[in-house]
């Protein structure tokens, strides 16, 4: 008995990869997202020291300075000790505006990338929901498609096998003829 539903499965099953394809694609490409959205929250941590340390090391090159004036410059002491106090003050408000501004920062920014999952994984399962439905109603298609293919099938065998009895009564009337004729 031919297989007229085998081509038919093997497309369909190869349409059914192609979306489990995709599916898995879309979830790598998230989770992807995921990651480099938590790798850059997590490296805000590092650009604050780094930035900070950058501002200490502004202090720390005018305290040089003004080290350096005051070993330099007899009698302007107190005057280097009433600069440093203001430059240490204002360094202190900057450092601590510093700290607030990036905790701010990295609140939002935290905030917005959770948000931004949340939303990622409502939308991932709720594509998973209706590649699941679009998958069920596939595998519906294919059983009717086999089946009306495998009934097409059995009715071209069935008129195969009529055609050739028909031939097999034509050939028995012609020989019944030529042997007629012949006698």
């Amino acid at each position: 008995m031919v297989q007229y539903s085998t081509p038919i499965t093997a497309a369909f099953e190869m349409q059914r990869q192609t979306i489990e394809q995709s599916q898995k694609a879309l979830h790598q490409g998230v989770q992807f997202q995921q990651n480099l959205n938590a790798a850059f929250v997590d490296s805000l941590d590092a650009q604050q020291s780094a930035q900070q340390r950058t501002v200490e090391l502004s202090q720390n090159l005018v305290h040089g300075s003004l080290d350096a004036i005051e070993s330099t410059m007899p009698g302007v002491a107190g005057t280097v000790e009433e600069i440093r106090a203001t430059v240490d003050e204002q360094y202190d408000y900057l450092l601590e505006n510093h700290a607030e501004a990036f905790e701010a920062v990295a609140a939002e920014i935290e905030e917005g990338s959770d948000a931004y999952d949340e939303m990622t994984e409502d939308y991932v399962a709720a594509l998973d929901e209706q590649v699941t439905l679009l998958v069920e109603a596939h595998e519906q298609l294919e059983s009717q498609s086999v089946e009306i293919a495998d009934e097409m099938g059995e009715g071209v065998q069935e008129l195969q096998s009529q055609v050739e009895e028909v031939q097999e009564q034509v050939r028995e009337v012609q020989e019944e003829a030529a042997q007629a004729i012949d006698a």
